[in-house]
């Protein structure tokens, strides 16, 4: 709405308000400055803290059953082992010691984990343990090349060939099973304590070998380790004698 006074009158006016003390300019209406002071804006609220996120726990035991509960063959179970990746000791070798000798033959050893010739060669049983292993099968008429199959418990060698740890056994040993299903042996032999310890549940080889248990649906003859005898040679007597009960094991069956 345009002001009835003219620019001069009103610029007249404002001037004479301007020396009678006027400082400020006011609306048509009144404002009503304690209501304004009761209805002060709330300050506004302080940044809340970030939430934090944990990452999803994983049981390493429960990932390994399924990994290898889809290997379909040995050659898939390598490739899903390899690309296993919740056990540290894979960090720390320089090869997955998978198996050697002939998928499918009667006989499957079963050792504890690869030492540094194995690691190295990716082999089992290929240092001084694995020669008088040969030894010891050749004189029962048996070899890797055609009749043996040989794996371990661990594909990984721990560090300083310390014992494998619980944790480290549980969580490799549905892939074990699954080795066994495929490779479809007649007899196993468990070589040592740890061997024992993952498949039979019980640890104490003076005691165990030389006795035929069941595991996995197979029969399971404990044995000494190799490397056990190269220490204790006067045990070797007892470990011909383990020899002679598979070989004659393998002729009734």
């Amino acid at each position: 709405m345009e002001s009835a006074l003219d620019y001069w009158s009103a610029k007249a006016l404002l001037e004479w308000q301007v020396e009678l003390g006027a400082t400020d300019a006011v609306c048509d209406a009144p404002v009503d400055r304690y209501g304004l002071q009761q209805a002060a804006p709330k300050p506004a609220k302080a940044n809340a803290a970030p939430q934090i996120i944990k990452p999803k726990e994983v049981d390493p035991v429960a990932e390994a059953k399924t990994a290898a509960a889809g290997a379909a063959s040995l050659a898939a179970l390598r490739e899903i082992m390899a690309g296993f990746e919740h056990c540290a000791l894979k960090r720390g070798a320089r090869n997955l010691v998978f198996s050697d000798g002939q998928a499918g033959a009667r006989v499957m050893i079963i050792g504890e984990a690869p030492g540094r010739e194995e690691d190295l060669q990716g082999k089992p049983f290929v240092g001084r343990a694995g020669q008088l292993l040969d030894k010891m099968l050749a004189a029962i008429d048996l070899n890797r090349a055609e009749n043996v199959y040989i794996t371990n418990v661990l594909p990984w060698r721990p560090p300083q060939n310390r014992d494998p740890e619980a944790a480290e056994m549980a969580m490799m040993l549905p892939f074990l099973e699954r080795h066994v299903a495929l490779a479809k042996p007649d007899v196993l032999v468990l070589m040592g304590n740890i061997s024992c310890q993952a498949v039979l549940g019980r640890r104490g080889i003076t005691r165990l070998r030389g006795t035929w248990d069941q595991a996995w649906g197979k029969p399971v003859m404990p044995m000494f380790h190799p490397a056990f005898l190269l220490r204790q040679p006067q045990q070797k007597r007892q470990a011909w004698a383990d020899l002679l009960e598979l070989k004659q094991r393998l002729k009734a069956q």
